[in-house]
């Protein structure tokens, strides 16, 4: 009789533990729940599951720390561990922490089943591997004696191991929904190539296929996850059909990613591959429950050039050059040398993430700062509250560079958190350094990302930064963009939570772009609403303009919120926002940003 599995559930949200339990427990498994890193590593002392599933953001240790120490200790070393995540970042920083596969948020009850089935298999099939390695070893021992009478039986045993080893190997490289290789095969492959044009021992120049599919999200989240699974199997089976084996290592990377690593071939074989490839796809039609779906797909192949030196690097090249060739309409693009490839005008988001990490090892960035001054005429407070600002110093020009060139890609690639931390820790420190400043300040507002604040260690830095230059909390301000905060709600609220204990406020940062929003408000420990600017700018010539601000000011008395009004560039928008009761305001009209 089979023995029944036990699953581990890792979530610190009680409805997301009560919705995989439920899942887990249909598939006639016992399930035991933990809702924090710590506590899993606990019941991993005593108790010995067949699969975890992790949750990524929670409080403590994050899902990341927390499958670390997992594969730290030597006895949980094959627990198959699956990441529950909502965010595509997170998904390379899992298997490098050492997942073994991972679950999307929502929670689809179809891609559950499918991936704990998968890992289950797996697990078990490794442990009947070494539980036949021991048996064939210990009988080896007893049956020397009669090695004619045992040789039979050792044959069907080596050939179950031989049959497990292989089946074993086979998951351990493929993708279980295409068949294709997977993520890790393609890596452990394209750092082959890599290495022969490091060394210059290629005959050509190897290229990297990227495919994706276009309808894949509106199947997949019309039709469900087992619908998406289909469809990627029939574009798999078309990929393998026309692919030479012998020249094509073909892959599914993740999502509705497949990629392709060419080790010899020319850009026009590659251009005849694409247009044999488009030729079947606008003959294929997606079938599923009686509707039918056109399919398309975009597909584009780089050069691996010297300047590639690992496999990260060049997936996030070949994603750039698939992205701009969305972007301009176009979905089918071959480039043909390092040249081309180099002054590509795609390029620039990569450029930018360079420029930003050789700004933060160059300490290139800089700290700025606007002044916020009241609306009041009858306020005397002359103490100032200042807004602080980031520049980047161009490493060689020497003229500043403006967030709005490089925040974006600092976004796309992950390190804008690595600016916030290093914006909070100069600005602090300089403060810290500086106490006549200090002491003339009344509140200093600074910029937190969405990406920031959904680390489950940025509120603590902060705390940390706080107490190591000894600074009153109350002083500080934190501005959130309206629209991130309600987007990503629970990590907003228990951001605003930790900082609240410690004395600091936070401001609402461009509202109005959220504005249907509005009842979610009441829920948010918020102290002060930040208009956005792009209704400040022309409020006194425009009526819609002036009618939204009137609105959200309204709302803010209603909620006994204090406004603050950006971008104001004219003494008449200083009246306007005067006659509707906006108590403070900031922009070129007042004061240029200047070094801090």
């Amino acid at each position: 009789m089979k023995k029944m599995s036990t699953v581990l559930i890792v979530d610190d949200v009680p409805e997301n533990l009560r919705v995989l339990s439920d899942v887990i427990a249909s598939e006639e498994c016992q399930v035991m729940v933990a809702n924090s890193g710590e506590r899993a590593l606990e019941l991993l002392e005593r108790n010995k599951p067949n699969l975890v599933l992790l949750d990524v953001m929670m409080g403590g240790i994050d899902g990341f720390e927390t499958c670390r120490r997992i594969r730290a200790n030597p006895v949980l070393v094959d627990l198959p561990v699956i990441f529950v995540t909502a965010l595509v970042d997170d998904i390379t920083k899992g298997f490098a922490a050492g997942g073994n596969d991972y679950i999307t948020k929502p929670i689809r009850v179809d891609e559950v089943r499918t991936r704990v089935e998968n890992q289950l298999e797996r697990f078990h099939l490794l442990q009947q591997l070494k539980e036949l390695n021991n048996t064939l070893e210990e009988r080896v021992r007893e049956r020397t004696q009669d090695l004619n009478a045992v040789n039979r039986s050792l044959q069907k045993e080596v050939s179950e191991r031989r049959y497990m080893q292989d089946r074993l190997n086979y998951l351990a490289q493929h993708d279980f929904v295409t068949k294709l290789y997977n993520r890790d095969a393609l890596e452990e492959h394209v750092t082959h190539l890599i290495s022969g044009v490091q060394h210059k021992s290629n005959v050509s120049v190897p290229y990297f296929v990227l495919i994706d599919i276009n309808e894949f999200r509106l199947i997949n989240d019309a039709c469900g996850c087992v619908a998406g699974d289909s469809l990627l199997f029939q574009v798999a089976q078309i990929i393998n059909q026309i692919a030479d084996p012998k020249k094509y290592y073909c892959a599914r990377l993740t999502g509705d990613k497949f990629a392709i690593a060419v080790g010899r071939s020319r850009a026009q074989d590659i251009e005849a591959f694409f247009e044999q490839l488009n030729t079947e796809i606008e003959h294929f039609v997606f079938t599923w429950d009686g509707r039918n779906f056109p399919t398309s797909i975009t597909q584009i192949a780089i050069p691996i050039t010297i300047e590639m030196v690992t496999f990260e690097q060049v997936i996030m090249i070949a994603d750039e050059v698939s992205y701009a060739s969305k972007q301009s309409g176009s979905y089918q693009r071959v480039v043909v040398d390092e040249k081309e490839l180099a002054l590509d005008e795609r390029r620039s988001n990569l450029n930018w993430a360079l420029t930003i990490i050789d700004g933060l090892e160059k300490d290139l960035f800089e700290v700025h700062f606007q002044q916020v001054f009241s609306l009041d005429s009858d306020n005397e407070d002359k103490k100032k509250r200042i807004e602080i600002l980031v520049r980047l110093r161009d490493d060689k020009t020497g003229e500043l560079i403006y967030p709005n060139d490089f925040i974006r890609s600092a976004e796309r690639f992950g390190i804008v958190s690595k600016i916030d931390r290093w914006v909070i820790q100069n600005t602090m420190m300089q403060l810290a350094e500086r106490p006549e400043l200090w002491n003339s300040i009344d509140q200093v507002a600074l910029n937190v990302s969405a990406l920031s604040v959904r680390e489950p260690d940025f509120a603590s830095f902060i705390l940390d930064t706080l107490q190591e230059y000894q600074l009153e909390g109350d002083k500080f301000c934190f501005e959130i963009t309206e629209t991130e905060a309600l987007n990503n709600f629970t990590e907003t609220r228990y951001f605003m939570s930790l900082l609240h204990e410690s004395g600091c406020s936070i401001a609402l940062d461009d509202f109005g772009t959220g504005f249907s929003s509005f009842s979610y408000l009441t829920d948010l420990p918020f102290d002060v609403i930040k208009i956005d600017g792009e209704f400040i700018r022309d409020m006194h010539v425009n009526s819609i303009h002036h009618g939204m601000v009137d609105s959200i000011v309204k709302l803010a008395k209603m909620l006994k919120k204090p406004v603050v009004a950006e971008f104001i560039e004219h003494q008449e928008i200083v009246e306007a926002l005067r006659e509707l009761g906006v108590e403070w305001g900031q922009g070129y009209h007042f004061h240029r940003p200047e070094k801090l």
